[in-house]
């Protein structure tokens, strides 16, 4: 459960990847886990800068944003090998290890048009409210960038680009990805 391991402070912001998603071998996916000025369906805004300080502590510590599956921290997925600010927004470039059971239904699943979003798992360290409710986010202690089903803030987009999946992952291999991922959303 995710209020046991992280807290129950613990927010989560939503990205569409985008329409043209290509992975393979290399499974390397990159773009916008957050867009800075946008309002999301929660009513929030990300303000510019809001993760620097959280960027800065992580740098220091040697400790990575996480990569997970569906805020599941059970299931990571990959790595991210650059998570930055720039003018836009939170900016990320990773790897999807389809060396891993999680990874690798990962993958099939952005190939298939079924997966299209990212997520931010996040803590609030600094916010205010405007005159029309909406929580301005002016400081973020970063935890985790999922891959996840349903995206929040529709407008921040990533782009996924890779060679062709390996060669000795199968059609067989895929429809086998498929009924677990079946069987486990089931039991859900």
């Amino acid at each position: 459960m995710m209020s046991d391991y992280y807290g129950p402070e613990l927010e989560r912001k939503f990205c569409q990847i985008g329409d043209q998603v290509e992975l393979g071998a290399n499974a390397t996916i990159s773009g916008y886990a957050s867009l800075f000025g946008e309002v999301d369906q929660g009513g929030d805004v990300v303000t510019k800068g809001a993760y620097g300080a959280s960027l800065e502590r992580l740098a220091s510590s040697g400790t990575k944003v996480k990569l997970l599956w569906q805020h599941d921290p059970a299931q990571p997925i990959g790595v991210w090998d650059e998570v930055r600010e720039d003018a836009r927004g939170l900016y990320v470039k990773g790897r999807l290890l389809t060396e891993t059971r999680q990874g690798l239904e990962a993958a099939a699943l952005i190939e298939a048009g079924a997966i299209d979003g990212l997520s931010i798992g996040y803590r609030t360290v600094k916010a205010e409210r405007d005159a029309k409710g909406r929580r301005h986010l002016a400081e973020l202690e970063l935890w985790e960038v999922s891959l996840v089903t349903f995206p929040m803030l529709q407008t921040a987009r990533v782009g996924a680009k890779a060679d062709d999946l390996a060669p000795d992952t199968t059609a067989q291999d895929l429809a086998g990805v498929f009924r677990t991922l079946r069987h486990t959303l089931s039991d859900a």
